[in-house]
């Protein structure tokens, strides 16, 4: 279904692997899906895709479960999320896009890059572990406690938009929680048959450690790492400007000068000075 015009984004929903999936579209040029995380809506992610649509045409499809995209029975994986998006491209015409994703959003585009990789040009991993082990100590734990009354943003939007009713949030949460909790079965040694330049972004408070950012950086052969001082998950919301002025600069960055071993170190700084890049090359 084409999308409408409301307020400068273009609405719509499209057929994916037989369920009604809304999206929103922005900008024009290179195609850049942007994957929000769980529990997310398009709207949600919209520090970023107005940036975004400055220089790319931005689709924010909301995968099933959440906002405006109904459930599906049975149990959400992120194999079947990956499947969803990719369908989401051939649904629109799409056959290449960059890809940038955060939080549950960053492990489905990682996944379309190792499955198709010929469809990904370059992928923003923002925010998340490639599985449990890379996250910091008891965060688990705090997943597996969550409540719809612990989450109320998340909550209310989806009370007010889903067509699956108030009283459905329930089953959806419990259904991300073992998705959350559960082995993702995605290792670091994978990373090495990722062809798509990777920008690793993470929060140095993030529930991602640190450390396996920087191994997963050292495992990719086209990788960027991204660090920001005192900013936790949730990055893209605290510190939109600093989110997209390193988006920008790695989506639109020519291609790196080969180097050889041992990986050649480089340091830059946003404009505020805030934040620094660590890394550049191939290994």
């Amino acid at each position: 279904m084409p999308g409408v015009e409301s307020g400068g984004t273009r609405e719509g929903y499209v057929v994916v692997n037989g369920v009604r999936t809304y999206y929103e579209e922005r900008g024009s040029g290179e195609p850049l899906l942007f994957l929000h995380g769980g529990l997310c809506t398009a709207e949600m992610c919209q520090p970023q895709t107005v940036a975004l649509a400055a220089q790319y045409r931005v689709l924010v499809p909301e995968r099933r479960g959440h906002g405006r995209t109904p459930d599906v029975p049975g149990p959400l994986s992120y194999e079947m999320m990956a499947r969803d998006t990719t369908a989401f491209m051939d649904a629109l015409g799409i056959s290449t896009a960059h890809l940038v994703g955060w939080s549950d959003g960053a492990l489905v585009g990682l996944l379309v890059a190792m499955g198709e990789p010929e469809r990904v040009r370059r992928l923003v991993f923002m925010g998340q572990a490639l599985n449990l082990d890379g996250l910091r100590p008891g965060t688990v734990e705090y997943m597996s406690g969550l409540t719809a009354r612990a989450i109320p943003a998340y909550t209310e939007a989806y009370e007010r938009l889903s067509p699956d009713g108030p009283g459905h949030f329930a089953v959806v949460l419990d259904k991300l929680k073992r998705l959350w909790c559960a082995p993702t079965g995605v290792t670091l040694d994978r990373l090495a048959g990722v062809r798509s330049p990777t920008l690793i972004l993470i929060g140095d408070n993030d529930i991602v450690d640190v450390a396996h950012a920087a191994a997963m950086y050292q495992a990719l052969p086209e990788g960027r790492l991204g660090v920001v001082p005192n900013g936790s998950h949730h990055l893209p919301m605290e510190r939109p400007d600093v989110v997209n002025q390193f988006m920008l600069a790695f989506l639109s960055e020519d291609e790196p000068a080969p180097v050889t071993p041992p990986r050649v170190r480089q340091r830059t700084h946003a404009s505020d000075g805030a934040v620094r890049t660590v890394g550049d090359g191939t290994p």
